[in-house]
């Protein structure tokens, strides 16, 4: 009855998946896998899924802060005496300063100044101590003991009374705070790269790239470095919150921002001359602070259990 159907060639040739395949399949899917996998486990933990969320709303303020401040010129030489010490309100939901400005467009413009240290402090530091420690944990030696010493010397100088220092001989402006912060910042990545790279720099891969005749350069980025980039994530990530803090102390001390640019250091510290009946003058930019310093010590928590790594 009819025909009988004729079976198909097999495009291998043996009715099977050749080995090609199976690999060209495998590769991507593995890579997915693992990819979901690190998802799975950061989604799966509440406090980085909430760290993460303040760091976006933060970077999201600081970004469109013109545009979301409900009263944007506050931000500058504004004064409005017939609303100073306003309390919060449906106008004013964080109240007004002693000049009338609004304390939560304050707020907003100030959170630029906050990720403006983070980036330039850390954006210099960062790069400079990792190599170092890369340098000192690889080649060892003379060059070790002389990169760690002054590792260990700039570890034992506190970065707060660094600061305070070079503002008595320079100005006490941001920028020679963000320079004297700067100055210090670089060691703690130096000391954690540096213990990395001292366990990796006699792992086999190494040593196959040293025996193909890869350069130092080569060894020191392109194979050393990628396995410490999950540790300086998580630390940089640690680092912001910390940054952040100390430049809002800096601020409390008169070091910072000139008036009238929002800090959120400057309006803790002109706010506690008014405490305790114009409270939100102060509270509101602590609150702020800590906002901002809570999101980011729960994300690099996150990461830090994302990645399975253990930061000193």
């Amino acid at each position: 009855m009819g025909r009988a159907m004729q079976k198909q060639p097999d495009p291998v040739g043996r009715g099977e998946t050749s080995e090609h395949t199976r690999t060209a399949i495998a590769d991507p899917l593995e890579g997915l896998s693992h990819a979901y996998m690190r998802w799975h486990r950061f989604r799966s933990n509440p406090s980085a899924l909430i760290g993460g969320a303040i760091v976006t709303s933060v970077i999201i303020l600081a970004i469109f802060a013109p545009w979301i401040a409900p009263f944007p010129e506050h931000a500058g030489d504004f004064i409005d005496f017939r609303n100073r010490h306003a309390a919060p309100s449906w106008a004013h939901w964080m109240g007004t300063d002693n000049v009338g400005r609004d304390v939560m467009s304050r707020v907003i413009f100030a959170f630029r100044i906050s990720l403006t240290l983070v980036v330039v402090i850390l954006g210099i530091a960062v790069p400079f101590g990792v190599t170092l420690g890369l340098i000192a944990g690889y080649f060892g030696g003379i060059v070790e003991i002389v990169i760690m010493r002054i590792t260990d010397i700039a570890l034992a100088l506190p970065p707060l009374i660094l600061a305070l220092a070079v503002s008595a001989v320079l100005a006490p402006t941001l920028t020679n705070a963000m320079i004297a912060l700067t100055l210090l910042w670089w060691n703690w990545h130096t000391r954690l790269i540096y213990s990395i790279t001292r366990q990796l720099r006699e792992e086999p891969f190494v040593e196959a790239a040293r025996l193909m005749g890869a350069s130092r350069r080569h060894i020191l980025f392109r194979e050393l470095l990628p396995n410490c980039v999950s540790a300086i994530t998580v630390k940089t990530t640690l680092d912001a919150g910390f940054v952040i803090l100390i430049g809002a102390s800096l601020s409390f001390l008169g070091i910072g921002a000139e008036p009238p640019t929002p800090d959120l250091g400057t309006m803790v510290s002109s706010g506690g001359g008014y405490l305790p009946e114009s409270w939100w003058e102060s509270i509101m930019p602590g609150v702020a602070i800590l906002y901002a310093i809570l999101g980011f010590n729960l994300l690099g928590d996150g990461l830090r259990d994302l990645f399975d790594v253990e930061i000193s």
